[in-house]
């Protein structure tokens, strides 16, 4: 089971029940990969997707195999978006010879040219130029791609955007900035860093148009990115849509997130899930039943259990390694 492109203008029924699989995916990996951080198999940082999951899924419902995609280091499920697939990812938070960059990068620097995904970036914001790049290089070829660039709220606040933002208006490129705002950049909440917390604004004195856009309603981030996704392919230039997204763990495994309640974080599961709420219309308009549902998570949960066990299983890469794919 995987995640790609395919999604109808309109999203009708198999489309709806698309979306549900796909955010499903993702929160039951991300589950799965917290489990096994607390086992101690997998290491370092690991920052997890948990909440956002309508938001990537939305959006790569829209691109076509000439599109790009790059982000940060709350990267997993963009990687499963992107199709890449589930053993090789978990295999590669674990460390193991078998993931998709031999067991070198980790949760952060995952890369798959296959798939057009640049990275997990773990330096913030500096993927913005970066995304910024490949669709220079798109629109220098005329191939008609688009790049989808994502960061967040606290990324928007650093230097590189803006530079990057002028270039890409100046020069008409093909690159829609998605900001995952989640409400925190860490623990530091919008209110407290930000002067302008609209961040759709941000591109106002470049001349780069913007929308804010429910992060947790999968049908409104689809449909506000096909419009981005046709106005960058008709030539127009970059685009911010601003993704008002929420995340449930805190900002990375180690972090108790005790600068939020308990109470804030338990209402946007019970109001604004976007799981749920896809469900329950699903449900309500009999897409699906209860039953479908369920096996539809059987399912699920036997690709991520699968994905598990092969990166278990995998051996560690050999020392050598160390020293393959080193630039001087």
């Amino acid at each position: 089971m995987g995640i790609g492109s395919g999604t109808p203008l309109m999203p009708d029924a198999a489309a709806l029940k698309k979306f549900y699989a796909d955010m499903l995916l993702i929160r039951r990996f991300e589950e799965k990969a917290g489990q096994l951080y607390g086992m101690g198999l997998i290491g370092g940082f690991c920052h997890l997707y948990i909440g956002q999951e309508a938001v990537v899924v939305g959006m790569q419902a829209n691109i076509g195999p000439q599109d790009e995609v790059i982000t940060a280091y709350r990267d997993h499920g963009h990687m499963l978006a992107c199709g890449m697939d589930p053993k090789g990812v978990m295999a590669e938070l674990t460390g193991r010879a078998n993931g998709y960059s031999k067991g070198k990068s980790g949760s952060m620097h995952m890369f798959s040219r296959e798939k057009r995904f640049y990275g997990g970036h773990g330096i913030v914001g500096a993927q913005v130029p970066l995304g910024t790049g490949l669709a220079f290089a798109n629109k220098y070829r005329n191939d008609g791609g688009v790049s989808l660039t994502y960061f967040g709220d606290g990324a928007a606040n650093q230097g590189q955007v803006y530079e990057a933002f002028n270039m890409a208006e100046l020069w008409k490129l093909p690159v829609v900035y998605v900001i995952e705002n989640n409400q925190y950049a860490m623990g530091t909440s919008v209110e407290r860093s930000s002067a302008e917390s609209h961040f759709y604004k941000r591109g106002v004195s470049f001349n780069i148009p913007g929308e804010e856009v429910d992060g947790m309603d999968v049908e409104a981030v689809f449909a506000a990115g096909k419009k981005a996704m046709d106005w960058c392919r008709a030539g127009n230039g970059p685009i911010i849509l601003e993704m008002k997204t929420y995340r449930y763990r805190g900002h990375s495994m180690s972090d108790p997130a005790k600068y939020r309640t308990r109470e804030e974080v338990q209402n946007v599961r019970e109001k604004r899930d976007p799981i749920e709420h896809m469900a329950a219309r699903l449900v309500a308009e009999k897409i699906a039943t209860e039953d479908d549902l369920k096996k539809m998570d059987k399912d699920v949960r036997a690709v991520v259990t699968a994905a598990a066990e092969y990166a278990t299983d995998s051996p560690e890469p050999d020392a050598a390694e160390l020293y393959t794919d080193v630039l001087a």
